[in-house]
């Protein structure tokens, strides 16, 4: 670089979202997601959420845990938010501003879904937090996988011994599905709805459709 001359700054990077409820195959379709980035020779970061960071997830592990002191739901907000932030400031903005592409397994879409929808907290409340934690930053492709709980919860328990969340009646995941579904109707520009249902092949197709149509 010659003198006078300065570096352009990167293009920011893209911000993709995985959501869905228990057992919907986030796992398996994030690395699906992740392969077809990197044959794109697309440079990106893989996280989630809570956690991304050694101390977001440590508040992870305090909010997936059992205690014999029942959390009340707006602790487990704030902390929630807490993680958030700090994922923010250490992994994601950092990626964005270097222009890699961030993929995150959930982000506020859940926190919607399981404190709004599941725990009945106020959408205002949440909106509030959204705000001050993420400023205008929100995800441009948000793929939601769509499952009945009970199918969802029977996967989860063959899969592993149940987290605090897990252990939830019925109902609760009722209304987060209900809730993600929601947020599918109410962004169709940047949440793609699909069916978890069916085989994992076809799920995967329709995830990687979705990402090329956002290519």
């Amino acid at each position: 670089m010659t003198q006078g001359e300065h570096a352009l700054p990167a293009e920011r990077g893209r911000f993709i979202t995985l959501e869905g409820g228990e057992g919907t195959g986030k796992t398996s379709n994030l690395l699906a997601l992740t392969r077809r980035l990197q044959e794109r020779g697309i440079e990106h970061v893989v996280t989630r959420e809570p956690g991304g960071t050694p101390l977001a997830e440590d508040i992870r592990a305090l909010l997936l845990q059992h205690h014999e002191e029942k959390m009340c739901e707006l602790t487990e907000l704030l902390l929630i938010f807490a993680a958030r932030a700090q994922h923010l400031n250490r992994v994601i903005q950092p990626a964005l501003e270097a222009g890699k592409w961030v993929v995150s397994d959930r982000f506020t879409d859940a926190t919607y879904a399981y404190q709004g929808g599941g725990r009945g907290l106020n959408q205002h409340t949440i909106a509030s937090l959204e705000a001050l934690v993420q400023g205008d930053l929100r995800p441009d492709l948000t793929v939601i996988l769509d499952l009945s709980p009970p199918v969802g919860l029977e996967r989860a328990r063959k899969r592993a011994s149940l987290d605090r969340f897990e252990q939830e009646k019925l109902e609760f995941f009722d209304r987060v599905r209900a809730s993600y579904r929601q947020r599918a109707v109410a962004e169709p520009g940047r949440c793609v709805l699909i069916d978890a249902s069916r085989t994992l092949e076809e799920v995967q197709s329709d995830v990687l459709h979705a990402l090329e149509r956002f290519l």
